[in-house]
């Protein structure tokens, strides 16, 4: 079937539109990870582009050379995959009985978890909350609990749920199935789509948070990789500890925090290309079906 002229202008002018956003998107990106391997002078000097100007692995070899680097990364590490499972779990298990219409008080519960999506404790609560109250300070607790149970997830999660036909659990009630039966051998493997997002989402959001653990983790040997490269960036800034001029300083400190950036978004971008497919298909079904 020919294509019409109006169908085939509309396709030429979209695809220029997405290659324009691809653009956009990938640039800084690229722009980073050019800045990073090139010289300080360089960067300084605003030379490089998208390609690297004097090439150099320098600051990377600084960043590496750092004897407590790999212990930073096993940790965060580990907070990622703790959270996420507690994570994920969690707003499953919440979202889950919030998606059925039958249940009594289904519509009592619902604006409570609306409710914290607008208004939240403020940051001086939180912490007499999780280091004085709860005495989760310096423990992984304090890093992977205040987070763990987002509204917006459980909102996104119980769409997604509610989607999902509602024969199929006729059926498994038919068979025998209890009503934990339907939910682990039912609901969730026909979740995968949505379970991979709320992955995605909140092993991102671990693996970048410097603040919560600054709040709450006194020992150093405790700390995440975002938090240990951001004193890197900082220590980069400060003349006194360099030793150097301001200008000088200022030119390590772009280059080290180019590199920085590399390294803490590599495990991530590694890990996006595997759950894409899944992130798609749950972020439309999640946000759209209900």
């Amino acid at each position: 079937m020919k294509e019409s002229r109006a169908y085939r202008t509309f396709r030429i002018i979209n695809s220029l539109i997405m290659a324009f956003v691809v653009i956009c998107t990938l640039y800084p990106f690229l722009y980073l990870i050019a800045q990073s391997f090139s010289s300080e002078a360089a960067v300084y000097a605003g030379k490089v582009t998208i390609f690297p100007i004097e090439f150099t692995t320098k600051t990377y070899e600084i960043i590496l050379s750092k004897p407590d680097f790999f212990r930073y990364y096993g940790n965060t590490i580990l907070y990622s995959i703790v959270g996420t499972v507690i994570s994920v779990a969690g707003t499953a298990i919440l979202a889950y009985p919030l998606s059925k219409e039958k249940l009594r008080l289904n519509k009592f519960f619902t604006p409570f978890v609306l409710f914290t999506m607008y208004f939240g404790g403020g940051l001086i609560p939180n912490y007499i909350l999780v280091a004085k109250t709860l005495h989760m300070r310096d423990t992984i607790w304090a890093v992977v609990i205040p987070g763990a149970i987002s509204a917006y997830y459980v909102i996104l999660m119980k769409t997604f749920f509610a989607s999902l036909p509602g024969e199929l659990e006729e059926a498994a009630t038919v068979d025998g199935l209890t009503a934990y039966g339907i939910f682990a051998k039912i609901t969730l493997p026909l979740s995968k789509p949505i379970l991979a997002t709320m992955v995605l989402f909140n092993m991102v959001g671990i693996w970048n948070n410097w603040f919560g653990p600054s709040l709450y983790l006194q020992s150093k040997e405790k700390w995440p990789v975002a938090l240990y490269l951001r004193q890197i960036i900082d220590s980069a800034i400060s003349t006194t500890e360099m030793g150097a001029s301001s200008d000088i300083a200022t030119q390590i400190a772009a280059t080290v925090k180019s590199s920085a950036m590399v390294l803490t978004a590599l495990p991530i971008i590694c890990i996006y290309p595997f759950v894409q497919k899944y992130f798609v298909q749950g972020m439309m079904i999640g946000s759209v079906k209900g």
